[in-house]
Formats: structure tokens, C-alpha cells, sequence
């Protein structure tokens, strides 16, 4: 059984600052993709970069963001379980209940936008109590058996293949609602379909499991203590780095034909680390590099605020209720909108701080898990 070191856990900038680069990723993509509204009509303003950005982005943010959001959920969980361990108390039934919140967040945030992932998030979460308990070794070899993408190889050894009949239908459904319903309309649908659509997606995707082993990953880098600047940390981030960029490179010429819906997913988690690893790299050894993502750390502190605000603005441009952008815009076009949120949340980031220590959703969230 797992027990504290007794350690001081002090705040980690680094993670805010990847909190920050996660979440403003997130709006850029989702703005790739009209806040998931992938219409048949032909787009009044396309730009012939709009396949280059596409891809680009694709590659370098769609299901990494994601991705390093899960991670240092991990983190986060893992440094408010250790500090209530070197207290003396046992968080498993409090974070079951901060978990509980997140999953009402999240009812709020999918009746604006139904690719919401604070429900999953908040299922996910509760697997980490059970997990917390085990010793070191026992995790690794969890983490180790989620990232070899256990249902994908299963369906590729034995041939049996999931039926996404369902995904397809209920896309189809919330996707119209987007184009042409009224506000309540696509609230009703997205209440109703997103969380579901969403599992399915996860399904789809290969993100089920993946994502629950970045959760694991984040705890169990916790407790290495690896996102601080102590003993060799920085030159284990290195290796990290040097290592995933080679398999990356690598990869990146390997046809993958039939194996791809198993192997494109760790290729994507191998990005993830090669992108982790070097902002963790370049913050530590550079302090150029810290003084430019210190703005991204105040985006970071407030990353629930921004994802729930994103869905509200992003839905109300693109969506057939509000501008009903996803018909005029290109994806470029759509990317240089998602760079305008970005940069008006960390305005209202910037002025919110200046007179408060938490966000409001932050500071509200954490009021109701004490209460």
C-alpha cells in the first residue's frame, strides 16, 4: 500500500502553465472542427491553406490536449490526496464527492457543447481512489498495460470487430440540431445524446483506456515528483524527450494500414510525451521560456472557467442558433476566431486575478468539495 514521503507539495508553475497550453489547444481544435459541427454544405469563405491548417493542427493538438488535461488531473489528484495523508486524513470520500461536482459541471457544460469531457473526466476519476492504494510497481504495470491500447490489440488479434452503428446515428442527430435547431433544441439533444456520444467516441477513438492511463500516469508522476527541478529530473525529461522524438520521427514514415486504429492512438500518446517533455525541458533550463508561458500559467489557474466559457462562445459563433459561423468560415478563418477567444479569456483571466486568488468556477468548485 502506497504511503506519503511527507514532502512539502509545493505549486508547480510548470503544470499550470501546461494546463494553460492544454486548454487554449482545446479551443483552437475545436475551432478546426466548428465546435463539432462537420456540415455537407460547401463553406462561403474557404482559403486554400484550410487543409494545411487542418492537418497541421490535427497532428500536433487533436487528442494530445485532451491528453495532457488528463495527465495532470492526475497530478492534481495525487498532490491533494498526499496532502491530506501528511494531515493525517483519508480523501477518498471527499474527492468521490469533488468528482460528483465535476460530473454537474459537466451537465452544464454539455447543454451548451456535446463534446464535453468533465462527465467522463469525473467517471474516470473515481477509478484513481481504488488505484491510489496500490504500491508504485502495481501502477506502472497498470500504466504499461493501458498504453499498449488493450481493447484495440484484442480486436486485432481475435478479429472482432465494435459496432459504431450507434455513434454514427446519435452524430447524425446532434450534428442537424447544431445546423438548424433553436438554442433549446440543441440543449435538449445535447443533454439527452452527449455524454453517450462521447463514451462512444472514446470507444471510437481509443481513447478509453488511454485516457485512464494519462490519469494513472499523472498520479503516479506525482509521486516520482518528476515536474519538479530536483536531483535528475531534468535530465530524465531530456531522455523522455530524445526518445519519444525518435519513435515520433520514425512513426511518422511508417504506413500503419491495418494496424492503425491500434496503433495510431500510442502514436499519438508518444506526441503527447515528446510535447510534454519539452515544455517541461525548456521551462526549467530556460528562463526566456518561463517568462513567455508565465502568461500561459494564468490561463492555466482558470482552466475550468475557460473550458466552460469556450463552449458557450464557440457554440454561440459556429452553431445554426448563434452566427452560425460553421457555414461562412474555412478552417483557417475558424482558427484565427479560436485565436480571438483565446486571447479575450486571458484578458478576463488577467483583470479576474487581479482582485481574486482562484477563478470563479475554480473557487466555487473547491467551496462546495470542502463544504
Amino acid at each position: 500500500m502506497y504511503k506519503t514521503r511527507n514532502l512539502p507539495n509545493t505549486r508547480i508553475d510548470v503544470a499550470d502553465a501546461l494546463r494553460g497550453i492544454a486548454v487554449a489547444g482545446i479551443i483552437l481544435y475545436h475551432s478546426v472542427e466548428h465546435f463539432n459541427i462537420f456540415t455537407q454544405e460547401p463553406i462561403v469563405h474557404p482559403l486554400a491553406s484550410d487543409q494545411t491548417v487542418a492537418d497541421v493542427l490535427a497532428w500536433l493538438l487533436s487528442g494530445k490536449m485532451y491528453g495532457i488535461f488528463a495527465m495532470l488531473f492526475g497530478l492534481s489528484f495525487f498532490i491533494m490526496n498526499d496532502n491530506q495523508q501528511q494531515k493525517g486524513k483519508n480523501f477518498s470520500l471527499r474527492f468521490a464527492w469533488r468528482m460528483c461536482l465535476l460530473f454537474m459541471f459537466g451537465i452544464i457544460n454539455v447543454a451548451f457543447y456535446d463534446g464535453d469531457i468533465l462527465m467522463l473526466y469525473a467517471c474516470y476519476g473515481l477509478l484513481l481512489i481504488p488505484i491510489s492504494y496500490l504500491p508504485s510497481k502495481w501502477v506502472w504495470c497498470i500504466i504499461a498495460l493501458l498504453a499498449i491500447q488493450p481493447v484495440e490489440l484484442y480486436c486485432l488479434l481475435t478479429g472482432y470487430e465494435i459496432d459504431h452503428t450507434r455513434f454514427y446515428e446519435i452524430s447524425g442527430i446532434i450534428n442537424s440540431a447544431h445546423e438548424h435547431g433553436t438554442f433549446w433544441e440543441n440543449t435538449l439533444t445535447n443533454l439527452r445524446y452527449g455524454f453517450e456520444v462521447n463514451l462512444r467516441f472514446n470507444i471510437f477513438s481509443g481513447r478509453l483506456t488511454q485516457l485512464l492511463c494519462l490519469f494513472i500516469l499523472g498520479m503516479q508522476l506525482g509521486r516520482q515528483r518528476l515536474f519538479y527541478n530536483e536531483g535528475r529530473n531534468l535530465q530524465i525529461w531530456h531522455q523522455i524527450l530524445v526518445r519519444s522524438a525518435i519513435v515520433v520521427i520514425v512513426l511518422s514514415f511508417v504506413d500503419f494500414g491495418s494496424l492503425e486504429s491500434w496503433l495510431k492512438p500510442i502514436y499519438n500518446f508518444i506526441i503527447l510525451l515528446m510535447i510534454v517533455s519539452a515544455i517541461v525541458s525548456a521551462w526549467y533550463a530556460f528562463e526566456g521560456v518561463r517568462r513567455v508561458l508565465h502568461h500561459l500559467c494564468i490561463f492555466g489557474r482558470m482552466s475550468l472557467t475557460n473550458y466552460l466559457l469556450q463552449s458557450v462562445i464557440g457554440c454561440a459563433i459556429f452553431c445554426g442558433y448563434g452566427l452560425a459561423c460553421y457555414n461562412y468560415l474555412g478552417i483557417t478563418y475558424a482558427v484565427m476566431v479560436g485565436c480571438g477567444m483565446v486571447i479575450c479569456q486571458y484578458l478576463f483571466a488577467r483583470y479576474w486575478f487581479s482582485s481574486h486568488p482562484r477563478g470563479p468556477l475554480e473557487g466555487l468548485w473547491r467551496k462546495l468539495t470542502w463544504i
